[in-house]
């Protein structure tokens, strides 16, 4: 399988060249910050990263992912994270207590800020993992504004999918959109972020996305946003750049055999169809629910992972 693949994958990374240039020769103009463009972003999970899981010990590391070529950090959330139904013992990043505020067991504000300075002082930029779908189920949002939130038919916080440690948020609420917004920019202000990515995009009306770009935009003209969607719609007005998460999966497919590379290629004419020029794939062969639920790329992909790791890097788009 794999003596095929190599030459396959190589054929596969000219015809999506060609499908790039092709969308190239029609584009007016960039749309994005200039540094997006083919950038190699690098997922940080503070507390796995180091044996003390802090942002000092992380900082450490800085002038190695930059020789390994890192161009964007990605930190997964930072804030406080919910006690009230929290899962297992540490929680999830993604059930957040206050928005503007920082875990204390990866340090303060500051150690933050001076992460985020380091970062950009060797030339990569940071982005901040964005939760605007929900809350956790304590959070400061539930007793100051219990109206922000979406309930059941017996009043009680809805609970989506297994997501049990969280209260949804009711994007009828024009103050909860305004405090969103407001919570995006502080981390703009204040730590001096490049962006975000923006956690289960396509559950939120695009219109808020909209909206949110402008303000952020007005703030930071360069801002960068990432939605975890691949929802044609979010890339139209609001995002730079969306998960290629049908290619992950046929990529998945075909190294257990279950399809071939023409199912690769498919994938890219799909997107190519469905997706405007500028907007920006970023391909991978893993993430952090990858690994949590379907395993890790060797696990998923076998002796075929290392070339499809190559090949994110070489098709046209954000490589992880």
């Amino acid at each position: 399988m794999k003596y095929f693949l190599f030459p396959a994958l190589a054929l596969l990374i000219s015809c999506g060249h060609q499908s790039a240039r092709q969308k190239d020769e029609g584009a007016v103009k960039s749309m994005h910050p200039q540094w997006a463009y083919n950038a190699v972003i690098y997922e940080v999970n503070t507390r796995q990263y180091t044996p003390e899981g802090t942002f000092n010990a992380f900082s450490e590391h800085l002038p190695r992912l930059k020789e390994l070529g890192v161009d964007i950090l990605w930190f997964m959330p930072i804030q406080p994270i919910g006690e009230k139904d929290r899962k297992g013992t540490l929680g999830s990043y993604y059930s957040i207590k206050d928005y503007t505020g920082v875990n204390d067991e990866f340090g303060t504000m500051e150690d933050f800020k001076s992460v985020v300075k380091r970062a950009q002082d060797l030339d990569m930029k940071v982005i901040l993992d964005w939760v605007a779908n929900h809350t956790s189920r304590d959070a400061v949002w539930v007793e100051a504004h219990p109206e922000w939130y979406v309930r059941d038919s017996l009043g009680e916080l809805n609970v989506m999918y297994d997501w049990t440690d969280i209260a949804q948020l009711d994007y009828k609420q024009p103050e909860m959109r305004e405090a969103m917004i407001k919570s995006m920019m502080f981390w703009i202000r204040e730590a001096g972020i490049d962006g975000f990515r923006c956690d289960v995009a396509g559950e939120i009306p695009t219109d808020f996305w909209v909206a949110a770009r402008d303000s952020l935009t007005a703030l930071m003209p360069d801002i960068f946003l990432l939605a975890e969607a691949e929802k044609p719609e979010l890339n139209e007005s609001a995002f730079d750049a969306y998960y290629a998460w049908d290619f992950h999966h046929k990529m998945n497919m075909v190294a257990q055999g279950k399809e071939n590379v023409d199912s690769l290629r498919a994938s890219l004419q799909r997107m190519s169809k469905r997706f405007s020029s500028h907007a920006i794939p970023m391909f991978f062969t893993s993430n952090h629910d990858e690994n949590s639920w379907n395993g890790t790329e060797f696990e998923r992909m076998g002796d075929a992972a290392r070339a499809f790791a190559v090949l994110t890097y070489m098709l046209p788009g954000m490589p992880p």
